[in-house]
Formats: C-alpha cells, structure tokens, sequence
C-alpha cells in the first residue's frame, strides 16, 4: 500500500478500503481508527466518501490528473494534486550525520502529532542529487485551531461602506495609476478574529482557499518554531524550533513557496499567480512612475513588508517637494553668481591679488595671496546664499509635515488592513521561542493567571550593562578613527602645501587649475573616512546582533526595537560625525598667528585647520557629497549588480525541464528576519543626511529622490526575483524607528540653525551690511578687507616661520611687512593689539539671536502644524466606529439565530436520541487529534 501522511485524498480512501480486509493482526485496530478519523472528516466536510468518488470519477481511472502533476514539477501542491505546499524543509543526506537523522526523525514526528502533513522528495530528484526536500501541508483542522489561537481576522461580510468620493481632476493621475484588480485583488469585507466555535459565521465558501497563503504559511511557522525536537522520555526544553535546527546543520533551509515564476503565469488555475502580477506591475523598473499596489503586496508578503513599501512610497513622494524647492534655491544661486561682491573683491587682482594671507601650517606652508581662493568662493556662493536661510527653515517644516502626513496615512492603513486592535491583541502571541527556551524561571501572569517565563531582575540589568558597556565602546572607538582622520587632515595639509608650492598640478588638464591643498586634504580625507565607515560597519552589525541575542528580549517586537536603537547609534556617529567635525569645530579653535592652537598641544606640530576665506561651508558640502553619494552608490551595488550576476546563473538552471518550483526556490537568496531592518536604517541614514545638513547642500533631497525612485523598484525586485518568499508577518507601524524619525527631525532645526550661523558666513555679511558698512548705502563693498585682521610678520614665532624653500619669489620681506588672516581682532600697535574688537561680539550675538528666533520660528510652526494636522482622519475614525457598531449587531443577530437553532434542535434530539449531529463529529475527531 503507498504510504500516505494526510486524509485529503480519495484514492488513499479507497485504497486503504481495500486494505483493510487483507490486513489482520496486530495493525488491525490501529487501521481500523485511521480510517474511521478519515471518514469522519470526509463526512464532516458535507461530503461522503461516495459522493467524492462520484464527483472525480472522471479523473480516478488512469489518474491522468495526477500523472500530469507529476511530470510539471513546477507546482504547489502535493504529488495528489489537491493539498497545497504551505512550507517546504530541505536538508542534506551526511554520512556521519546520525545525530541529525534523529533530530530530524523526532521533529517530523512531532509535526505529524500537530497535525500536519509531510511528504518528502528524494535526493535522487533533485538537482544536485543531494538535496532532500520535505513539504509541509497544513490541513483545515490545524489552520483553524491556530487561526483561533492567533485571533487571526477573516471575513464574515462583505463591507458596504464606499472608499470614498471622486477625486477633482482625476483623469490627471490616470498615468500613474495600476488596474483596479492590482490594486484591490479582493474586495472589502468586515473581519472579526477567527473562532472556531462560530464557524457558519464567517464566508467560508471554500476551505481551502479561505485561508490566504500568506496566513498559512505563518501559521505553520508558528508551529514550526515550537516544535521539540526531544524523545518523550528525555524532555530537554532547549531543543525546540526549526531556527536551532537551521543553526546546528539539520535542516539547510526553511521557507515558503512562491506561487509562480516571476516571468510567466502559473499554469494551473488554482494558482493565483500574484508573483507575476508583481513582478510585471510593480518591479519592473519601467513602472518607475506607476503607484505600488500595496494591497497585493501586503496579501503576499504581509503587513509588515507592506508597511515598509508604504513608508518608503510615502518618503519618495514627498521628498520631491523637497527636492524641487532645493533645486530652486541652488538656481537663486547660480543667476545671483554675478551679483556677488564678496567673490568679486577676492578675485579682484588689484583686491585680493594685494592681500597677503598669513601660512595656513607651521614651516611647510608660506604666505598666499587671497585670489588664489577665487574659484571656491564662487564655488561656496552657490550654496551659502540667502536662499539657503529659507530652505533651511523650510525643511524644518517640511520635516514635520512628513510625519505628520505618514501618520495619517498610517492610520488609513491601519484600517484597511485589520490591523486597528494588533498591538493589544498580537503583543503575548509574539513571544520569541528563544525566550521560552533560554529563560528557565516561571512567574505568575497577573492578566492571565498563568505561569509564563520571565528574566530575573538582577541578569537583566547584568546584560543591560554589559550591552552598553559595548555599544559605548565601540561608538569611542568610531571617535578614535574620526580623530584619526583628523590628524591626517592635519599633517597631510602641510604635505600637499609643500608639493603644490610650485603648482605642477595647472599642469594638468582642464581639473588642474581646481586643485589646492585644501581641496585635496578634504577629498582625500573624506575617502578615508567613508572606507572606515565601511569597514566598522561591517563588524557592528555582528557585534550589534549578538548582543541583543544575548539580552533574550521577550517578543520580536522588543528585540527589533533594542537593535534598532543599538545600529543607529552606531551609525549616527559613524556616518555623521565627521560632518560635525567640519560644520562645528574646524576653523573654530585656531588662534591667531602669535598664538596658534594645537591638536595635542604646540610640540605635537599638529596646528588645527582653519577655514577658507570664504567659509568652511563648501568644505561641509563636500564631505557630505562624498559620504551620502558613496554610501547610496555602494548600496545600490550591493543590492542590484550582485544579485544581477546571480539571477543570470539560476537563469541558466531555471531553463532545465523538470526543474521544480521548491527547488527554483531554493537557489534563491534566503530573506532573514533583520531584512526589513536594514532597509529601515538605510533609509533612516539618508534622512539624516538630508534633514541635519540639508543647510550646506540644498541639492541633497534631490538626489535623495533619485535614488529612492531606483530604489523602490530595486526592492520590489529583489523581493520578486531574489529572495525566497518571507514568513508573512504583521506590524500595524515602522516601529521603532518613528520615534528615531522624530528625533532626528527635531535635531535637525538645531543642526541647521547653527550651520547657518556659524559655518556660513551669512550672518556677519548681515553684520557688516547693516552695521558697519562705510558710507550712507548698505553695499557689501569693503566686506572681505573689513573681515580680515592684520598681524605683523616680524612677530610671527620661529615655529610658524615659513621655510626659506618654502617662499614664493614675488614674496619681498622688505616691502610686505603684514599678513592677513580671518578674524576680528585689533592690528599690531594698537593698545589691546591681537584681542577681539567690538564686531566680533557683535557677531558673536546676531549668531545666537538667530539661532534663538530660527529654532522658535521653526519650532512653534511645526508644534502648530502637528496641532492642526489630527494624527488619524476624521473619515477613518467614522469608518472604525462604524465598523465596530455593525460587527457587534451582526455577532449579536448570529447569536441569537444561533439559539434559536439550537432551541429547535433539542426537541429533535429529545425524540431521536441516536441521531449523531456533525456537532458531535467534530468533538471526536477534536479529541482524536
């Protein structure tokens, strides 16, 4: 007889039939109840087994519906035809490896206690000829004891609420819009949680399609990760779930199937093929303009990828208001070019070709003329402009306006998804197996009254510091490289100084004649400082996950949100700290040319950097180019030229005959549970790249948008033809990381109000236009003489004395007696000679009052715009209550149709005590299972 693992199948009911007769002894009993459990659950489905056979009697004689399954093995379903693959086990036949054949012979055992069904392919036909492959069916009785165990919510009616009124001027989105059976594959139903008692209350109008594929195959991985692996005499808590079973080499892989190629349409028509539909409407990156269908993703993937394409959507589309009031601020910049004065005096010959400047480094520097800034400082105008005030102030608000616009979007998901009432129920069905397994003390749940595992205060807090005792060294020690870089700033300064003195680099080709040292220090420097990045990121992130495996937090929900915090510590100083450096503290703490500052004080020879005349703005500019473009250009590498190479070689296998949907799959990339998280931080990072120093690169969101326009369709891409199709899981939100949103968004105002104040020179242009301008007319004439302090040579230390080699030729100490350097301080021979002038306090105030009414302005309009802006629309509150009112009027008209029934029943039952009801069927094939 063939070996059979599951009851769906009426030719294993008539062959066991037929069995029965020529199996006598000790099996016979045992055969005898199997068969019985079988007709009993044909019976209680509404069909006998009679009436089965009738229905496919077509198919019974040759099975040629079965033979054609077995020759297409590119299917879901069982060798039957009829039960479909819910998750598929792979593993690999060891020689030495008896130790894992009975961890693997106890869980299937325990598997087919839970009910499910198995059935295994052998290695013989597979390709590599090595790999078993074990698929998983999970049948009705199984899917709505957890269904109800999960308060899982399915359909009871469908709604009769409209989605809402026509949008004005709607034909104008025509073009980026998606087919309705896209965008809606199902129509709106009122849900409830599932409850296996009130059956005939919900649209159940096939069982095996009522559950989606995505619910079933969370359920099975619920089971999955439960399930002991232990003898029933030897019952050792630790050896639980498939995750310990993966990690010890039992089984090579676990994953759900996809319901198709990618490509082309699956032919049997049971299949929905919603792979497909994806891949043609949403990855292809052609559709770069069409909206997502978010409810075809969320029906294939779950809510918790959905969310995340949302959030990313959302991001994408407001970032182009960002990007276009950028774009218009750089373009002030570029038609006021020939307006600015401040640029036109430094490259004056008769202006600054006559300024000298003091040597920038000690001995290998000498003295300069102004005009040799000429080019930056056109350069810097473009971005430290009076445009980049308002674009500042603008994104403060445009910050809030974003999240305040997700959250409502947020909530519109929210209800459309059935995710209104997730958190309070879904919180305790969460807990991690790993909690379960590690932590071996029980307490007494207060709501529940049952004993569930806890984590003793004391190794709690032992873990807790042990965690931020890493975190905390590992961010010092991301300090130690940013001073390290500082120091080679500061030492390969007087380096380039020195080579570039006779300028052999105009000797080079159109890009000659931009070089300087302080160009090439900041270039350089900025690479080095995005491969360090790179690297120690690379080693956080181990580091980051086994700590927080280490703290065994409870639920997903809190282990996610312990290493979110962690990484982005991690990388907020990693990715940003060298940009604080540059906007806050160079060109800060020099001196004065009798005084200089050291890094590790005056013999180190180490002297701080100073900026150039026209501000250290252009140098922030730069380095926030280098690191957001290579972090985004490394990124999209990563994700799409590498999977691009391995697409193109399962390709090649893919073109194989009998190549098999689970092994096709099999060849794909595996989707881990932190896969979302990554793409989380990531986006998180570019966030802060353009919201903490968008004042220095108006031009940032706009490239921001670019890449997130590739980016969308990078992902949608991977998810469709990479990665092996994830574990269907639910979150009603972005987690933690809109919290870290908000932070960042408030830190931002502060960021850009100091980069204006203090990194640009608008304000004491400002200063000098209204205050000390010479003359009846505010003209910034005279800007750049005034802003420059004067220092006699003759007094400049022999330790700051420029070599005689290191001299120019037009330099004559006869007639140049003075230098020039940038500050406000009083000119040698003046009775408080090298001492703050008066200007430079008042400066130092217009700064602080700027920074004072910037972040209030800012401030009290975002707080009036989260105000004014309800986190959840009026509309979608009236749908939620009105949702609610007719569920508990529908569960109230069923319970009493349901009394009356039974009132009905019970005189029947009275008369005709021996009649069995299909009730009375399911409470023995319950206590059977």
């Amino acid at each position: 007889m063939r070996r059979i693992t599951g009851m769906a199948s009426e030719e294993t009911l008539i062959e066991m039939k037929s069995a029965m007769d020529s199996q006598i002894g000790e099996d016979g009993p045992a055969m005898l109840t199997a068969f019985r459990m079988i007709l009993l659950t044909e019976e209680c489905n509404g069909h006998s087994r009679n009436n089965s056979i009738e229905d496919r009697g077509t198919q019974l004689p040759g099975h040629t519906e079965t033979d054609r399954l077995q020759q297409n093995k590119d299917t879901v379903f069982f060798r039957d035809g009829v039960r479909r693959i819910d998750f598929i086990l792979s593993y690999l036949d060891d020689k030495d490896g008896e130790k894992k054949q009975e961890r693997r012979r106890e869980f299937e055992a325990n598997l087919r206690k839970a009910g499910l069904e198995l059935e295994t392919e052998d290695k013989s036909d597979s390709d590599d000829l090595k790999t078993y492959f074990l698929k998983i069916h999970a049948p009705w009785e199984v899917l709505a004891t957890y269904a109800d165990v999960l308060k899982i919510k399915v359909p009871f009616k469908e709604s009769d609420i409209p989605h809402g009124q026509d949008v004005p001027l709607e034909w104008l989105s025509r073009p980026f819009r998606l087919p309705e059976k896209v965008m809606r594959p199902q129509p709106d139903y009122f849900t409830s949680p599932f409850d296996k008692d009130k059956i005939d209350f919900f649209l159940i109008k096939n069982r095996d399609t009522f559950f989606p594929p995505s619910t079933r195959n969370r359920i099975v991985y619920y089971i999955l990760s439960r399930c002991p692996y232990y003898k029933e005499d030897r019952k050792e808590t630790d050896k639980k779930g498939i995750k310990r079973l993966l990690n010890n080499g039992t089984y090579t892989s676990a994953f759900p199937l996809h319901d198709c190629r990618y490509w082309e349409r699956n032919t049997n028509e049971q299949c929905e093929s919603e792979r497909y539909h994806l891949y043609k409407n949403w990855a292809r990156f052609l559709s770069f303009y069409k909206e997502q269908p978010l409810n075809l993703i969320r029906k294939y993937y779950g809510e918790k990828i959905g969310i995340y394409f949302a959030w990313l959507g959302f991001y994408t589309e407001m970032l182009f208001f960002a990007a276009v009031m950028g774009v218009i601020c750089f373009t002030y910049g570029v038609l006021s070019y020939d307006d600015n004065l401040t640029s036109k005096e430094i490259c004056d010959p008769s202006i600054g070709g006559s300024i000298v400047m003091c040597p920038l480094c000690d001995k290998k520097c000498s003295y300069w003329k102004l005009n040799s800034t000429c080019l930056s400082s056109w350069q810097s105008h473009l971005f430290d402009n009076e445009g980049t005030v308002f674009f500042a102030m603008f994104m403060g608000i445009w910050v809030t306006l974003f999240l305040e616009f997700w959250k409502r979007r947020q909530a519109q998901l929210e209800y459309e998804w059935d995710l209104v009432d997730f958190e309070e129920e879904q919180q305790q069905l969460q807990i991690r197996p790993e909690f379960e397994t590690r932590c071996t003390d029980q307490r007494l749940n207060r709501i529940t009254q049952e004993m569930e595992p806890y984590l003793p205060l004391p190794k709690k807090c032992g873990l807790f510091c042990l965690s931020g005792v890493t975190v905390l060294f590992w961010m010092l020690l991301i300090v130690a490289c940013i001073t390290g870089v500082i120091v080679y700033r500061l030492a390969v300064y007087a380096a380039f100084a020195s080579i570039m003195k006779d300028s052999p680099t105009k000797k080079i080709h159109l890009v000659g004649s931009l070089i300087t040292p302080q160009l090439a220090t900041s270039v350089t420097a900025s690479f080095i400082n995005f491969v360090i990045i790179m690297i120690l990121n690379f080693f956080y992130e181990r580091v980051a996950i086994w700590i927080t495996d280490m703290e065994i937090p409870k639920t997903h929900l809190e282990y996610e949100n312990k290493l979110t915090m962690k990484m982005f510590l991690f990388q907020f100083v990693n990715y940003y700290s060298s940009c604080f450096y540059v906007a806050f503290f160079k060109g800060k703490f020099v001196g004065y040319p009798g005084n200089y500052t050291y890094m590790f004080g005056k013999y180190s020879r180490l002297r701080n950097e100073e900026c150039d005349p026209g501000g250290c703005l252009i140098e922030l500019t730069t380095q926030l180019v280098i690191v957001m473009t290579g972090k985004q250009v490394c990124g999209n590498i990563q994700e799409a030229l590498l999977p691009l190479l391995r697409n193109w070689w399962c390709s090649r296998k893919a073109r194989k005959d009998q190549y098999s949907r689970w092994e096709q799959d099999h060849d794909l990339q595996n989707f881990s549970q932190l896969g979302l998280f990554y793409e989380y931080l990531e986006m998180v990072i570019q966030f802060g790249f353009i919201t903490l120093f968008v004042a220095s690169f108006p031009l940032a969101p706009l490239l921001a948008l670019c890449n997130n326009i590739l980016e969308v369709r990078v992902d949608a891409w991977k998810f469709t033809t990479q990665f092996r199709r994830p574990v269907a899981a639910k979150a009603h939100n972005i987690g933690a990381w809109q919290e870290i949103l908000n932070v960042v968004a408030i830190l931002s105002v502060v960021t850009n109000a100091f980069i204006m104040a203090f990194t640009s020179d608008m304000i004491p242009r400002l200063v000098y236009l209204y205050a000390y301008h010479p003359g009846s007319e505010a003209t910034m004439s005279g800007y750049i003489n005034n802003s420059l302090s004067v220092y006699d040579i003759s007094q400049i230390p022999l330790l700051s004395t420029p070599e005689e080699g290191a001299i120019p030729a037009w330099f004559n100490s006869s007639f140049i007696t003075t230098c020039r350097y940038r500050d406000y301080r009083y000119p040698p021979g003046h009775q408080r000679q090298y001492s703050h002038t008066m200007q430079f306090w008042h400066i130092l105030a217009a700064k602080l009052a700027f920074i004072i009414i910037m972040e209030h302005v800012v401030f009290v309009v975002k707080f009036f715009v989260a105000w004014l802006i309800p986190d959840v629309p009026s509309e979608v509150k009236a749908r939620i209550k009105r949702e609610r009112y007719l569920i508990q009027e529908y569960l109230h008209n069923y319970e009493v149709e349901k009394l009356k029934i039974q009132l009905s029943q019970s005189f029947i039952i009275e008369a005709k005590p021996e009649v069995c009801t299909t009730t009375d069927k399911h409470d023995v094939l319950s206590e059977c299972l």
